[in-house]
């Protein structure tokens, strides 16, 4: 038994508008505890919906649609329905009535076209749209088959959804179980290196465990089903543990974390302080670290010394290396890192410099080559060199970096 879920629009396919709902209704989906294996979006075109009907149909046995209830002519997704069964649409006198007073309280008049809102299959319940004026339907034209329809209008949507779908699901059966993912998070490690790693978990029946990676880090969903959620944590916990053994230091944490909260994290429990100075990145380090609340607990600030002058002139790097080894290089950045630490009087302090690119880049020093200054308790100071590659844009080439930059002062307040 298992669910798709049908996203009706031409604006979707021409990516004007982000498809959330069908994010918002696969994390719902799973709570029930319900599969589903097919997530299918389609334009506003009576055949092609046809089709989408026909080959769902023939595999699940619940469709969700969102999209297409609206009162314009390409609003086609109640219409195509009652049409691919073969039933007659007709209109609901309660619709009617309740569109009539949302317009009244709102100083208007119901229009002819919204009308069409109130036709719905012959046959069909409505499901009711509390703030919209477009209801959807729950409808079974055939036995073992339920159909859903929504508006695409997420807030519409996700309240139909919570008041009257959830309800009927579980009052056929379903809800019976939940389906629960939890995501481990790497840094430093290949996709194709984690996999050889933990080869040994990927075909497990339940928890499922599987790596997939985005934004230069590593994932490893591992999903389980259960009916409670002490009988998941049964599941889920043994796994995990030995995964983020095995990642080591490539671990850094799971589902909301990120790398600046984890590093907020050891700083305050350890109650160090950080500064920063960044060229390349903008600021770029310093707006990850204070998006994450509470870090002014350990973060003092920083130093954007894009121009040479700044480095020179409050950070105190050395004129001479500059000429001799140039802004992108490893002493510049010991000397960024060591003197914002002066500067701010902080425990830490961590730099980068690098060539972000398009341009700038040569034989010697190319575009996405990035130098990461660490400067921490007494005259210990470390740098790093990472190459990027020019085959990224450059605001990735900056993201990596800073995100680099974070992972290195997490690794190295763990390894003491």
């Amino acid at each position: 038994m298992s669910a798709e879920i049908i996203c009706v629009g031409s604006e979707l396919l021409l990516g004007d508008i982000l498809n959330s709902n069908a994010k918002f209704l696969a994390q719902q989906l799973a709570q029930l505890g319900i599969p589903h294996y097919y997530q299918t979006v389609v334009g506003d075109n009576p055949e092609r919906i046809k089709q989408v009907i026909e080959i769902a149909a023939s595999r699940v046995q619940i469709l969700i649609f969102t999209g297409g209830l609206g009162p314009t002519p390409d609003d086609l997704t109640c219409e195509t329905i009652a049409d691919f069964f073969g039933v007659p649409l007709v209109e609901n006198a309660e619709i009617i009535e309740d569109i009539s007073e949302k317009f009244t309280q709102r100083g208007g008049v119901i229009s002819p076209s919204n009308r069409k809102q109130a036709l719905i299959p012959q046959g069909a319940e409505i499901l009711p749209n509390p703030t919209g004026t477009a209801p959807g339907i729950i409808w079974q034209p055939q036995p073992g088959l339920t159909i859903f329809t929504f508006p695409g209008v997420p807030s519409e949507m996700h309240r139909m959804w919570s008041e009257t779908a959830v309800p009927f699901l579980k009052s056929q059966g379903w809800g019976k179980e939940i389906i629960y993912s939890r995501s481990l998070k790497f840094w430093g490690i290949g996709e194709s290196v984690l996999a050889e790693k933990v080869s040994a978990y990927l075909n497990l029946p339940n928890p499922t465990v599987a790596p997939y990676a985005g934004n230069g880090e590593v994932r490893l969903r591992i999903s389980a089903k259960a009916s409670d959620s002490t009988a998941l944590a049964d599941l889920i916990s043994p796994i995990e543990k030995q995964l983020r053994e095995i990642g080591g230091l490539d671990y850094y944490g799971a589902d909301d974390d990120t790398l600046a909260s984890v590093l907020g994290e050891l700083l305050r429990s350890s109650g160090e302080t950080l500064s920063v100075a960044e060229s390349c990145t903008g600021g770029g380090l310093g707006q990850m670290l204070t998006e994450i609340s509470g870090s002014s607990d350990y973060f003092l600030g920083g130093v954007i010394s894009y121009d040479n002058s700044v480095k020179v002139g409050l950070l105190g790097v050395n004129p001479e290396d500059l000429d001799k080894f140039g802004a992108v290089s490893a002493t510049v950045a010991e000397q960024m890192a060591v003197g914002v630490k002066a500067r701010l009087s902080t425990t830490w302090g961590l730099s980068i410099t690098g060539i972000a690119g398009p341009t700038g880049g040569n034989v010697a020093k190319p575009v996405g080559l990035v130098y990461i200054g660490l400067a921490g308790s007494g005259d210990e100071v470390k740098s790093y060199e990472c190459r990027f590659g020019a085959m990224w844009h450059r605001s990735f080439i900056r993201y990596l970096s800073a995100c680099q930059a974070l992972d290195n002062l997490r690794r190295s307040l763990l390894k003491r």
